[in-house]
């Protein structure tokens, strides 16, 4: 597989009061497609990842919305897979031109969250949660909190360890000017903060995000800026964590990430860059060790030695945007996102978080606590 990322385009990430979900789309589609150079009437599919215009915006038919707003008169999709959603749009994307159908596409990935009450981008959320979970009046700080205690009690990692993700990441975002946070913070203000779902703090949680992302993909390879996919894979796992065989590990995230590793022919070693989803910090921690970066049980300790951190990093960089706790997670557009991260430090764009060398990088991004995992390598 060789698909061709051409051209990419991100907004801002944040709370952003004056914009619309249409003028963010906007801004971060033409960025894409002047980028690429590709003529907008060569343009034959737009493919729109979202979570919660329907639950919160009451507006569903989003592939007909943007194109119209966009003036792409394609066939166009709204793709929605919980927190993956980008991913999966981004996998549908590949597919679409994989088949024959299209050649050239835009993927979109866009969300408006700050407009709605919490209780609301809550209680929506929760509908990427079983009916068991929603009955039981949990949360996804919740769900993912028992994920965390069951780590600590397996494996002995600590409330320092996973504070350690945050600390990297908000470094991390501090030379991210898109990002949503760009304040660096210290394991002690990790520890210091409100506790939102024992052993979770507010700052081991990612924040309420608006924003956008958009990539062109086509099969052209003579494309000069481009960086190419050569993998995609999705897997899938119970919707609930009742349903699990463990709570130490995704099992969809190791599926994906096996298959996406014989798929590009590569291994974790090759890997310079990975941008995993990191909505909680122990997120993190299990997605390093589910993708096979670090042992598992060990990734703890390695994060508080600087192990995935730029500039001290001996392997694998974690998180180079600032993921979603430091870059912002507005659903939709984070799994896109993602991918423009990845080919922006494969092209060497990325000034001062500028990963040294990169030529290979990983993007993974989840659905639920684990119910959905998408994985895709590029290389320059």
């Amino acid at each position: 597989m060789n698909i061709t990322v051409a051209g990419i385009g991100i907004t801002k990430f944040g709370e952003l009061w004056s914009a619309s979900p249409r003028s963010l789309a906007k801004i971060a589609v033409e960025m894409a497609i002047a980028d690429s150079g590709v003529e907008k009437k060569s343009i034959q599919g737009l493919f729109v990842a979202n979570m919660l215009a329907g639950m919160l915006g009451m507006q569903g038919h989003l592939g007909a919305l943007f194109s119209e707003e966009l003036g792409l008169s394609v066939p166009a999709y709204t793709v929605e897979g919980a927190c993956a959603s980008g991913g999966l749009a981004v996998q549908a994307g590949v597919m679409s031109i994989l088949s024959g159908q299209y050649d050239t596409v835009v993927v979109l990935g866009v969300e408006k969250m700050t407009d709605h009450k919490p209780e609301e981008v809550s209680s929506a959320l929760m509908g990427a949660g079983s009916n068991e979970e929603r009955l039981a009046g949990a949360t996804f700080p919740g769900l993912y909190a028992m994920l965390a205690r069951a780590h600590m009690e397996k494996f002995g990692t600590t409330e320092k360890q996973m504070a350690a993700v945050a600390v990297k990441n908000h470094f991390h975002a501090s030379l991210n000017p898109n990002a949503q946070y760009k304040n660096t913070i210290t394991v002690d203000h990790v520890l210091r903060s409100s506790c939102i779902a024992d052993p979770l703090k507010l700052l081991d949680c990612s924040p309420v995000t608006d924003g956008a992302a958009a990539i062109v993909l086509t099969k052209d390879t003579k494309n000069k800026k481009g960086v190419h996919i050569i993998a995609s894979q999705i897997a899938t796992d119970t919707l609930g964590l009742a349903g699990r065989k463990s709570l130490t590990e995704l099992s969809a995230t190791k599926q994906a990430a096996q298959h996406a590793f014989i798929q590009a022919g590569v291994g974790q070693k090759d890997i310079h860059l990975a941008e995993v989803h990191d909505c909680f910090t122990i997120a993190e921690i299990l997605a390093i060790e589910d993708i096979g970066f670090g042992k598992k049980g060990e990734v703890g300790r390695e994060m508080e030695h600087g192990t995935y951190t730029l500039g001290t990093a001996p392997g694998v960089v974690v998180n180079s945007s600032g993921g979603l706790k430091g870059c912002g997670h507005p659903i939709g557009a984070t799994g896109v996102k993602q991918i423009v991260e990845i080919t922006s430090q494969l092209r060497g764009t990325c000034g001062k978080r500028q990963v040294h060398d990169a030529k290979i990088g990983l993007a993974h991004n989840v659905g639920g606590s684990g119910a959905t995992a998408v994985v895709h390598i590029l290389q320059k």
